[in-house]
């Protein structure tokens, strides 16, 4: 089941005005709030609904360098290479990554050539996606502050060439952040700030319909009560270190379409799903404690 979708993305009026001002601005949208909000969805459905083409996506680690945002140098691979007596080009042993891919296809096809040879592809604007960026090392946003403004990148490896974006394409830079560490005050002056808050239960219903369609029309009754339970167990009175997201109930409640409608929400069903929703073993025990507090409320 695919989930992610982009053309199943319902954006709330909030975050779409907050997208235009961004695009207004030129300046990337930083997106906060909790895991599984729909964040990083977001950035794949704008590069759906403007037909920018492939997301292109950057996965920040702790260890991500600010090089790494636009390209990866495999000096093994060069050093290798020399010492067959084989290095040639310094630039074949580079490869392009998120932003670097995206500053390069806002060049002309001539201009591009000496990076990318076999890209003979228009100038055209790209959706960026850099994801978790608080997950990074302290320096990282402050590092990339001046590239991410104006759009360009240095290459030492190739004596220190700067490739820059085109403005007429710049590319559209969307950043999350789940709040695990606080961004330096430079960084976010140079951003659109959005908070993403988790969407309420008839929202929920619309994405349910959205994402899942036939695995849930017709099932009103066990939608209805799917979106009661994960809203319960969503709240601060159930204790869960960890809230399920929509991800998870969007995958649990196709696990629960699946089979006999009347036992959709038995009580053996909701105990042998549970593990779709909560993801340690404290939270499972919290959570079979609120379903049966549910069921007995439902009169189960």
């Amino acid at each position: 089941m695919r989930l992610a979708d982009p053309s199943a993305y319902l954006p709330a009026s909030e975050l779409v005005d907050a997208i235009n001002v961004a695009l207004l601005l030129g300046q990337p949208l930083l997106l906060t709030g909790e895991p599984g909000s729909g964040k990083t969805h977001l950035a794949g459905h704008l590069a759906w609904s403007l037909g920018l083409g492939e997301l292109l996506k950057f996965e920040t680690k702790s260890d991500s360098t600010a090089h790494a945002l636009f390209y990866r140098y495999d000096s093994l691979r060069r050093f290798e290479a020399s010492s067959r007596g084989e290095a040639g080009d310094p630039a074949r042993f580079l490869t392009w990554t998120a932003l670097g891919r995206a500053i390069l296809a806002t060049l002309a096809p001539e201009q591009r050539a000496c990076f990318l040879d076999d890209d003979k592809a228009p100038p055209r604007r790209s959706v960026v996606l850099i994801d978790e960026i608080d997950k990074a090392p302290r320096d990282f946003p402050n590092d990339v502050l001046n590239e991410l403004e104006h759009l360009y990148f240095r290459i030492p490896e190739l004596d220190d060439v700067v490739v820059r974006a085109d403005d007429a394409y710049r590319p559209i830079v969307i950043i999350t952040s789940n709040s695990e560490r606080d961004l330096p005050e430079p960084f976010l002056r140079r951003c659109v700030f959005h908070h993403v808050a988790f969407p309420d239960e008839e929202s929920v219903r619309r994405i349910a319909l959205s994402h899942l369609g036939a695995h849930v029309r017709g099932l009103d009754p066990l939608l209805d009560q799917a979106i009661s339970l994960f809203t319960v167990l969503r709240s601060d009175a159930a204790g869960l270190s960890r809230p399920p997201g929509l991800a998870e109930f969007l995958n649990w409640l196709v696990v629960l379409g699946h089979g006999d409608p009347d036992e959709a929400m038995s009580a053996r069903k909701l105990r042998v799903t549970i593990g779709v929703l909560v993801k340690t073993a404290a939270d499972v025990d919290r959570a079979n404690v609120v379903v049966g507090t549910w069921l007995a409320g439902q009169g189960a």
